[in-house]
């Protein structure tokens, strides 16, 4: 059955992991829908390998009208999480136990929204002390999946890894 997944996304995203779960998301038939500051809008990736129009504004999108949520990676997270916004918008899926993707400094937009503490996570190492301090279970593996639906990965090197977890997942 055909989910809606919400990608939160802004300019000098990691290009490949947005690109990757994206093209494998939507050969599992799943509808994706990005999401950033303004529809319309072109963001880059910090690699310059990829561009994305971004579909909704965060201010025209509700979390019950998607079945996910995906995080790239990159610099991406870091800008959302200062958006009181994107951090209520993560926090409803949370609550809600609706499956949440996170890869690479992904969980910077998690630990902000606060939803991490006891819960089973990855990230790219930088983010790992972060995650710690937040109360969060970290783990250095390349895919981890908490009992919460939430499923993390470290790097693009995990990419195959996190890309068949999260199409799993919403095929359960």
């Amino acid at each position: 059955m055909s989910k809606k997944v919400a990608v939160v996304i802004t300019k000098l995203f990691e290009d490949v992991e947005f690109t990757s779960p994206k093209e494998e998301l939507e050969n599992a038939g799943h509808t994706l829908t990005t999401i950033g500051f303004e529809a319309g809008e072109t963001v880059e990736g910090k690699k310059g390998e990829a561009s994305v129009t971004i579909d909704k504004s965060i201010d025209d999108v509700s979390p019950e009208d998607f079945d996910a949520l995906l995080i790239p990676g990159g610099f991406s997270p870091d800008q959302l999480r200062k958006d009181d916004r994107f951090l209520e918008f993560t926090r409803a899926f949370s609550n809600d136990s609706k499956p949440i993707f996170s890869i690479c400094h992904g969980p910077q937009l998690l630990i902000n929204a606060e939803v991490v503490k006891g819960k089973d996570i990855t990230s790219v190492k930088q983010v790992a002390v972060d995650l710690k301090n937040a109360g969060a279970n970290f783990y250095d593996k390349e895919v981890v999946i908490d009992d919460s639906g939430l499923i993390s990965s470290r790097t693009p090197d995990d990419l195959p890894a996190f890309n068949k977890a999260m199409v799993d997942a919403l095929s359960e």
